[in-house]
């Protein structure tokens, strides 16, 4: 019998009978696999199983269910090791304090205590050291990435106002609470492998069990530490295959009552994403502008008038200087706006508005009152949860660590020797 049977077996035998202990206490160890020459046992494999079953809330495990668990558990130990061997290499450890810190974490995610989560564990016969191997291993990774990336990653303030732009655009869309999982396809022919990995999760959330704890062990996502939560997103800074299916969940979310909407597998590159909406409402974010006007009104007119207005308006003039250039103008009236919202004004001067920075005008716009323009002295998003130009650097980064990230375990699963014995 092959030890991949050998543990199958065992763990059917565990679900059969609902005493794990005596299951897997008959069975024959070994190892099932090498990453560099260094052992994983069919002791950490059952045990991996164990904890992706007991996290997850797994029911109606049928042979085919823990076989794909069992491929799972492989997958993850795998990669780990692989991680734990890169931190070695930069001489990273992980202190006991680091790891009972992120079990606080995970603890406080979970509003419980490190107490019960022991003794779950223990109910269904994991031992609180598996979790903590896979704890002190998302820690090691996360620290030899920042330090190798880290310093080379260079968030432009471009970039910063690009991602303001976009934020601007959708200020007043509907925005969506998220939690995804993304299976990649780790390699040519593999496309079978990773659509039972699917299979198995969205069997398991029709029986009921949590997205959040089935994510954190089966999405390759970053996110996958967080449980796959991604907070308040609008539809637009989705990838376009998940913000094509946004209505459509929307729809779903609203007839549930607000309990939540559960997508079916989407098709995106490099793999498949299932996404969970847990809270929607409308844009609670509004686009602001500081706004200085130079007004001519009809009475003041002249043939001149136009040409004079817009000579002045074609240096730029900054709001600063606005009230010197109004003196020029036979007529003109300057007046401070202040801060007013995009809704606030007229369709006609929110789309000349629209594409304007800081310090750039409107040009000579005519309306029932005469001839104006308008110079932008700011403009920001102004709304709860809006993040600022700080955030917005912290997550940029972020986007660009988790790439490199997750390309650097690609690398090493590539150029390493993995052995998975039968």
């Amino acid at each position: 019998m092959t030890c991949a049977k050998r543990i199958v077996l065992s763990l059917l035998a565990c679900v059969a009978t609902l005493s794990a202990a005596s299951a897997y206490a008959q069975t024959t160890e070994g190892v099932a696999a090498l990453v560099n020459d260094e052992p994983i046992t069919t002791v950490d494999v059952r045990n991996r199983m164990r904890l992706i079953i007991a996290s997850t809330g797994m029911s109606q495990i049928d042979e085919g269910t823990l076989s794909r668990i069992q491929d799972q558990a492989m997958r993850g130990l795998v990669d780990e090791h692989l991680q734990l061997q890169a931190a070695s290499e930069y001489d990273i450890e992980v202190s006991d304090a680091e790891i009972s810190n992120s079990l606080l974490d995970l603890a406080d995610r979970n509003n419980t205590t490190i107490d019960v989560i022991i003794q779950d564990l223990q109910n269904s016969g994991v031992d609180i050291s598996t979790l903590r191997h896979q704890l002190e291993a998302e820690i090691a990774w996360q620290v030899i990435v920042n330090g190798r990336y880290g310093s080379r990653i260079r968030i432009s303030e471009q970039q910063i106002e690009l991602a303001l732009e976009r934020l601007a655009a959708s200020a007043s869309q509907p925005q969506f609470r998220i939690f995804e999982m993304l299976f990649e396809v780790p390699g040519p022919g593999r496309e079978e492998q990773t659509i039972q990995r699917v299979i198995t999760v969205m069997n398991q959330l029709q029986q009921g069990a949590t997205f959040p704890e089935l994510a954190r062990q089966f999405s390759d996502a970053p996110s996958a530490a967080n449980g796959g939560d991604i907070g308040w997103i609008t539809a637009s800074q989705l990838q376009p295959e998940v913000a094509g299916i946004m209505p459509q969940m929307r729809v779903q979310y609203d007839q549930s009552g607000g309990r939540g909407a559960l997508s079916n597998p989407i098709e995106v590159p490099g793999g498949f994403m299932v996404i969970a909406l847990v809270g929607a409402r409308d844009g609670t974010t509004t686009l602001q502008y500081d706004l200085v006007q130079i007004t001519v009104p009809t009475s003041a007119l002249t043939d001149s008038t136009a040409s004079t207005f817009t000579a002045e308006l074609d240096s730029n003039p900054s709001c600063s200087q606005a009230e010197a250039v109004a003196s020029r103008i036979p007529g003109a009236i300057y007046t401070p706006l202040g801060s007013i919202s995009a809704e606030a004004v007229l369709p006609a001067i929110r789309d000349a508005l629209q594409p304007l920075d800081e310090g750039e005008n409107t040009g000579v716009l005519q309306s029932g009152v005469g001839l104006q323009a308008l110079i932008v002295c700011d403009r920001a998003i102004a709304g709860p949860g809006v993040p600022t130009r700080d955030d917005l650097e912290s997550q940029l980064r972020g986007q660009q660590l988790s790439l490199l990230s997750r390309r650097w375990l690609r690398d090493l699963r590539r150029d390493s020797t993995v052995e998975i014995r039968d």
